[in-house]
């Protein structure tokens, strides 16, 4: 069993939750409230500004260029690619992307970005991997699984969304089959550095889900500006 595969069967219990998730079971039966949807979209702009930083970082500790265009590679993704999504979350709730853009991160967010930050710092090229794949890889098996269970047509309101990441497998292979490759010549220490950082984002991810599912704010409200 390859390091990759271990770790997803560790996951089970987390990926099973977040399917089950209200936030993604709005997803399935197209009935988020516009409110949830603005409040994901604030987030998960902020939440992908910080990977791509992530991605920088990476590059900065990969010693050949392949690993270097992987990572270069996702940065382009997110920055032309993954705005697809938001805008069919923008359309169903009636708001306009660019007003989205700029606000602060709630605590979950929050946390799950400092947390893959610290790593990203602090770790290997293997810890960062480990701590960044979780996030392709709920994405893909939750749009995959929404493909074959529902089987929406484009009269979904969130068929471009659930289409867009149930088709696309390609940053979880890669990034599994380097892991794979690092992992063989990581000491002990370091795997099990790398089976904590991925364990945590998994639930992370939940975190994510039940943040926009609730709105979650800071306990003090406070007057914030909009950067």
């Amino acid at each position: 069993m390859s390091f990759s595969t271990e770790l997803r069967k560790e996951a089970e219990p987390i990926f099973q939750a977040i399917f089950k998730h209200p936030f993604v079971q709005g997803i399935v039966n197209g009935d988020l409230r516009k409110e949830q949807l603005i409040h994901y979209v604030k987030q998960d702009f902020e939440y992908l500004n910080s990977f791509i930083r992530i991605y920088g970082i990476a590059v900065s500790k990969c010693d050949n260029r392949q690993d270097m265009e992987m990572f270069n590679r996702q940065i382009s993704f997110v920055l032309n690619s993954e705005v697809l999504p938001h805008h069919n979350f923008c359309q169903a709730a009636g708001v306009s992307y660019e007003q989205l853009q700029g606000y602060s991160l709630s605590p979950s967010a929050h946390h799950y970005i400092r947390h893959m930050l610290t790593v990203a710092r602090e770790g290997s090229l293997a810890e960062i991997l480990a701590v960044l794949l979780p996030c392709p890889w709920t994405y893909w098996e939750i749009g995959e699984k929404l493909i074959n269970e529902v089987n929406p047509d484009n009269s979904h309101p969130f068929y471009e969304w659930i289409q867009f990441y149930g088709n696309r497998p390609d940053t979880t292979t890669k990034f599994c089959q380097r892991l794979d490759e690092l992992a063989i010549h990581a000491t002990e220490k370091e795997k099990e550095k790398m089976r904590e950082h991925f364990l945590l984002s998994c639930q992370l991810e939940y975190m994510f889900w039940d943040m926009a599912y609730k709105r979650e704010e800071w306990p003090v409200q406070m007057e914030l500006v909009k950067r």
